[in-house]
């Protein structure tokens, strides 16, 4: 059986070399140009992602949001860890919270600007992730914990996932909001819309992990 296996991978590249490659003729059109005219934004790569396949962004936010409820489930049974050590020296400290609040201020700007200029949705949640992160290790755990049950983040985690996936399917289902002015920072329909909601999902997604593992498997 092991042979019918290898002759099967040696015909399957085979035909990869043989086979022509279809080519399409594209010297008429700008891709590029016709995708930013469709969606209404300058960024085209927001655009791919957030409309011309919205299909494949709605799982993607939805295995996300799977993963970090498995990291929840899959530690739920371990034994908390004893003790957490974090950074205290004061030159580590000041680094750390000096890189969260660039980061943060970074996750910001990706996340409203996003239609506009490199950046977007997920780049802006994995900024503010890391803002999140660098006060973690500088943070006791417990601070941490309180904060993020005090200001509600798991359920605004829910929430940004529902809202995202309900404005997802209202566009692929053919509604959208007018596009604006191209190259306005209120443009785009619904895209910028989706951005935010998916920096926030994902840096919360982060916040919420980054707990679960410090909390069983310490920081360091």
């Amino acid at each position: 059986m092991k042979w019918v296996y290898i002759a099967a991978g040696i015909a399957l590249y085979m035909i990869f070399l043989v086979m022509p490659n279809q080519t399409p003729d594209v010297s008429d059109i700008s891709l590029v140009a016709s995708i930013v005219e469709d969606s209404g934004v300058p960024n085209a790569v927001t655009a791919i992602i957030l409309r011309n396949r919205l299909y494949d962004t709605i799982f993607e936010v939805v295995v996300f949001t799977i993963a970090v409820m498995g990291a929840r489930f899959l530690l739920a049974d371990e034994r908390p860890f004893c003790t957490i050590y974090q950074f205290t020296d004061e030159p580590s400290m000041i680094l750390a919270r000096l890189g969260a609040t660039i980061c943060s201020l970074v996750g910001i700007e990706l996340a409203i600007r996003g239609h506009l200029s490199p950046g977007g949705g997920f780049a802006a949640g994995v900024a503010g992730g890391t803002a999140i992160g660098l006060i973690a290790i500088t943070s006791s755990s417990e601070w941490m914990q309180a904060i993020y049950t005090r200001w509600n983040a798991a359920i605004w985690e829910k929430v940004s996932v529902l809202i995202f996936i309900v404005l997802a399917v209202i566009t692929l289902a053919g509604f959208e909001l007018p596009h604006g002015e191209l190259g306005a920072l209120v443009s785009g329909g619904v895209i910028p819309l989706l951005n935010i909601l998916v920096a926030v999902k994902v840096a919360l997604g982060s916040w919420s992990v980054m707990l679960i593992f410090i909390h069983y498997r310490g920081l360091l």
